[in-house]
């Protein structure tokens, strides 16, 4: 699959922008369900069949479903996968975990312990960048463990679920247009909004769009702002093109197709069935009395027969951050001279403070990256960050609504 290569702007930034739309026809599944089960059964028959378990409601629906089809169908059992990181605050998820695992009767778990092996400049991420250039998203690395745990054979992720089942960019429009709850006069600009033309929206919305990127020149903020603008305007306003537009989000497509690069060194084939073709035709073709309004009904709808019901409801997840951040980035920038880093985007003095900061922002770390090419690995040049760029991925790091990229 060839992908787009990062433009210097989503090197300074560490986000991906836009759409990449796919011709995408109707599954012919009556339901959704139906459809995820059919999209799980090759992965399934390529064992062993591992899935990318962090204990969030995607991974764990994932997990859940397809350990439902192979017994059906007489298939080995998924088995789990499962990083740790004891030192990384708010990544503790073993209870959610062992709850899904216990509940599904699952035997085998692969659970992998980590420290400082991650850090976004340390020796498995520096490997990956010697091989395959500047990488999509920052913890490009993070899925290497659990694509060597399934060498052979398949890889599922829950990519997708926030993006399928997260709210409407123009959810209170929609319920005051159904009656919801009760209209009030300035009302009429959130719906006159919602029902505009994208052209129309994004002057608007890119007057109430501001990022906090200290470390880009003042040109490369309002450029930023523009394109973050011009995303939050083109989401549409009908069902079925929201759910069509979500599953186009280029991020996705440039993050996916990293991950099944670096499948490929390991003969794994990787599959993110929750904003798969057939998944997704058959939510954008759900009528109206089969949609869902919010992330739990999607959730009951789809999982309840599968989830207990704890893990369907919950509304927290697991933040990983500080896994990339360790003695390994901090040597780096202690010797850096300014060195991989575009100046008329990023001002070097600022981005120094950022990095010497107690908790530095994570959207700096593809800029890490790019200076650990320039520093560390002069053979390659930052800007050949290849056209298709290999990229495991964890979460994409948010700014105004930036989407995430999760395991789970």
């Amino acid at each position: 699959m060839t992908v787009t290569r990062l433009t210097p702007l989503e090197v300074a930034s560490g986000l991906v922008l836009g759409t990449r739309r796919r011709h995408r026809v109707s599954s012919g599944f009556s339901t959704p369900r139906e459809a995820l089960e059919r999209s799980l059964l090759p992965a399934l028959r390529r064992a062993p069949c591992v899935v990318s378990f962090s204990g969030g409601r995607d991974s764990s629906a994932v997990l859940a479903v397809a350990t439902l089809v192979a017994r059906r169908e007489g298939l080995p059992d998924p088995i789990p996968a499962t990083l740790r990181f004891p030192s990384a605050e708010g990544s503790a998820e073993s209870e959610w975990q062992e709850q899904v695992v216990e509940h599904l009767g699952l035997t085998d778990w692969i659970r992998v312990e980590r420290t400082a092996e991650l850090d976004c400049v340390g020796p498995v991420a520096t490997a990956v960048l010697a091989r395959h250039g500047l990488l999509w998203p920052c913890n490009a690395h993070f899925h290497v463990p659990v694509i060597e745990s399934a060498r052979g054979g398949s890889l599922l992720t829950g990519i997708g679920g926030d993006e399928m089942f997260g709210p409407s960019r123009w959810w209170y429009a929609r319920r005051v247009l159904g009656r919801r709850v009760q209209p009030r006069p300035r009302d009429v600009l959130a719906i006159g909004l919602a029902l505009a033309p994208p052209l129309l929206r994004r002057p608007v919305i890119r007057r109430k769009t501001h990022v906090p990127y200290p470390w880009l020149q003042p040109g490369a903020v309002a450029e930023l702002e523009r394109g973050l603008a011009a995303d939050e305007a083109a989401e549409p306003f009908g069902w079925r093109g929201r759910i069509e537009w979500r599953a186009d989000r280029r991020y996705l497509d440039v993050g996916t197709a990293s991950l099944s690069e670096l499948g490929r060194a390991e003969d794994v084939v990787l599959s993110h069935p929750l904003f798969g073709d057939e998944f997704a035709a058959a939510l954008a073709a759900l009528p109206a009395q089969g949609r869902f309004r919010s992330r739990q009904e999607a959730m009951d709808a789809f999982f309840g027969d599968v989830l207990p019901a704890a893990v369907r409801a919950r509304s927290t997840k697991a933040a990983f951050d500080g896994a990339f951040w360790h003695e390994h980035s901090r040597e780096l920038v202690a010797r850096w001279n300014g060195e991989g880093v575009d100046e008329t985007l990023v001002n070097p003095e600022l981005l120094r403070e950022e990095w010497l900061s107690e908790t530095p922002d994570p959207r700096t770390y593809t800029l890490l990256q790019s200076v650990k090419i320039a520093v560390d690995l002069p053979g390659l040049s930052a800007a050949e960050n290849r056209e298709e760029p290999a990229a495991g991925l964890l979460e994409a790091i948010p700014a105004v609504r930036t989407p995430e990229l999760p395991t789970r």
